[in-house]
């Protein structure tokens, strides 16, 4: 049987009142005791009946979720962290794919299903800062990603090149010298793929080690299949290297199938780091060192911001900037070589 208000009422240790009043997001309610409400939301899988709520405040309790796509792991794990976050609230999530394609992207913004939320997380893949204005939206808009800055709404974030950086800095610590790439794009700065080779470059500069652009693999799409077609295009080249970085963590475990095939002992021979602490990572052998960017954070903030827009909490104050912490995880991949 669904769980009701009484229910949930019991378990918070409230009133039916306080738990309608955190529902529709009502002010002047302790921190604690809204706290409690949405953790008995939570364990309890309560879902708030839409359309009443909707007719006496003018609100669904639905947020939209836009990504690219949600075959790639990066997205699926937004957005199940997204999920998490929106429950913790009483809010529901309705996710919209548009392939990272622009115009697809600009058509989301306008899209009649907005009607159905109250506010929109949107990652875009296709769009540019050239694009900004596009973001003068009459609904409240959350900008996640890295292909947009200073534009006119909240921004969520990850810190790319600070991260990307402390990455290489760990495969130098590691006595690593020729380090490649996996991922990069060509002539991209504003974008994931510029910011992580700027902070590449910033740690190859930093240890006094000169730049070799031969050692930085380009692709388009950031799936396994391509970290493992340019892996084989960078042995086929004879460019030496003694590490790998790759710009995603789905990115290095197509390239390290490659490295293995080829008989590459890992961490031995190359070591290896991504970037994106995805669960599969774990488990792969040997298991993959990362950068965790803070997706928990991003997806908690992302929610927690765009929910104070929608009840009106942070009418006029300025858009927002806000990027989450990172850090380095060392596995199997890039631990000390071991003794011959």
């Amino acid at each position: 049987m669904a769980a009701t208000l009484k229910d949930v009422a019991l378990a918070a240790g409230v009133s039916i009142k306080t738990v309608s009043n955190v529902i529709n997001d009502y002010e002047h309610i302790r921190a604690d005791t809204k706290q409690r409400v949405m953790d008995a939301i939570a364990d309890l899988g309560y879902s708030p009946n839409l359309s009443a709520r909707s007719l006496r405040s003018g609100r669904t309790g639905v947020i939209g979720l836009a990504v690219p796509e949600l075959s790639l792991s990066y997205f699926a794990e937004l957005a199940d962290s997204t999920i998490k976050a929106a429950e913790r609230r009483g809010l529901k999530v309705l996710i919209e794919q548009t392939g990272g394609d622009r115009s697809r992207e600009l058509e989301i913004l306008s899209s009649p299903r907005l009607q159905m939320t109250d506010g929109l997380l949107f990652s875009p893949l296709g769009m540019s800062n050239e694009d900004a204005d596009h973001l003068n939206v009459n609904f409240p808009l959350v900008l996640l990603g890295e292909r947009i800055f200073g534009g006119p709404t909240d921004h969520v974030t990850m810190s790319n090149v600070d991260s990307a950086r402390a990455a290489t800095e760990h495969l130098i610590s590691r006595g690593r010298r020729r380090i490649a790439v996996v991922g990069g794009h060509e002539g991209e700065v504003i974008g994931s793929a510029g910011l992580r080779l700027r902070g590449y470059r910033q740690a190859l500069d930093a240890a006094g080690i000169p730049f070799d652009p031969d050692l930085v693999a380009y692709t388009t799409l950031w799936h396994r299949a391509n970290g493992a077609t340019s892996m084989r295009e960078l042995l086929a080249s004879g460019v030496g290297f003694d590490a790998l970085f790759g710009m995603n963590d789905t990115l290095a475990l197509g390239a390290m199938r490659v490295l293995q095939e080829a008989g590459l002992r890992i961490p031995d021979d190359v070591a290896v780091i991504g970037f994106d602490d995805l669960d599969e990572g774990r488990y792969s052998l040997p298991t993959l060192s990362t950068i965790d960017p803070g997706r928990d954070e991003i997806a908690d903030t992302a929610v927690r911001v765009l929910q104070e827009r929608i009840s009106g909490r942070v009418g006029g104050v300025p858009p927002r900037e806000f990027e989450a912490r990172f850090q380095v995880i060392e596995r199997e991949s890039s631990a000390l070589a071991r003794s011959h």
